[in-house]
């Protein structure tokens, strides 16, 4: 049976991979950003807080074998999204859920990214 932080991580990559479906729907359609994909995503930031907070969980006993990597990827995991968010907050326009997509993708990267440097 696969661990805790891995069980997390297949959540984390699953709903990842939901939003991003979701916003490129939306910004193929050339729509206005709808407000429930910006919950989505925020949604998905509580996911990637919890997935980091089960990856400091590595560091007990030897730690992973890259340390500065596996660092990398956990603050990169919660910084990614908020970023994107930030850089789209006041514009609804539809390219903006492209950015969505894209942010949303890459934490799905990088949190099995995470999961492999782990171990």
């Amino acid at each position: 049976m696969p661990g805790v932080s891995t069980q997390i991580t297949f959540i984390v990559v699953g709903y990842a991979v939901l939003v991003a479906a979701l916003a490129l729907v939306v910004a193929l359609r050339k729509q206005e950003r709808p407000g429930w994909l910006d919950q989505l995503a925020w949604m998905l930031e509580v996911l990637l807080a919890v997935r980091a907070l089960a990856g400091l969980g590595a560091f007990s006993g030897d730690g992973p074998p890259s340390t500065s990597t596996y660092v990398g990827y956990l603050i990169a995991s919660v910084c990614v999204l908020p970023i994107a968010m930030k850089s789209i907050e006041d514009d609804r326009a539809p390219w903006s859920s492209a950015v969505i997509t894209v942010a949303a993708v890459a934490v799905g990267v990088v949190a099995v990214r995470l999961e492999m440097t782990a171990t």
